[in-house]
């Protein structure tokens, strides 16, 4: 019998763009209502962060390349947390407001959906927490990831 997800994308499984809207700002507002995150998310933060977080994981999980452009890609999201000196603490709370951003955001309640979406992001933010040191240097350039039911994909050229 086949996987019910063999068919179509994490993308297509959340409910598209829309639904990765609703994420993005449901993880905005709980990092905001966090005491330990608020002050990054409060302070100089990227008017359009909210739309651009939600293009970027919707790419991420199989959706259109709606983030991607010269000098936006992943390279680009790592260099923004690179360098920060960030508390390990930190990347583990995100990862939690992410999780409970799931049901504020009213996604499937597919159990095998939300832990890809939660293993994305904690390889994610592994990825950024090995950045995080003082006097660490992103990737000028580096695709967005793609992400799907097995994890991390090949990247194509």
């Amino acid at each position: 019998m086949a996987d019910q997800h063999d068919e179509g994308t994490v993308y297509d499984a959340v409910g598209g763009a829309d639904a990765f809207l609703r994420l993005a700002l449901a993880l905005h507002e709980r990092c905001l209502a966090d005491p330990e995150l608020n002050h990054p998310f409060s302070h100089g933060i990227d008017p359009d962060h909210v739309p651009h977080l939600a293009a970027y994981l919707g790419e991420v999980f199989g959706g259109p390349a709606t983030y991607s452009r010269p000098g936006h890609d992943h390279g680009f999201v790592l260099g923004i947390h690179t360098g920060q000196g960030m508390e390990a603490d930190l990347g583990w709370r995100f990862v939690d407001c992410f999780v409970l951003a799931f049901d504020d955001a009213h996604l499937p309640d597919d159990p095998r959906l939300r832990a890809t979406l939660r293993e994305f992001m904690e390889w994610a933010v592994a990825e950024v927490m090995a950045l995080s040191p003082i006097g660490m240097v992103a990737p000028d350039e580096a695709p967005v990831p793609r992400w799907g039911w097995n994890g991390l994909e090949p990247a194509t050229s």
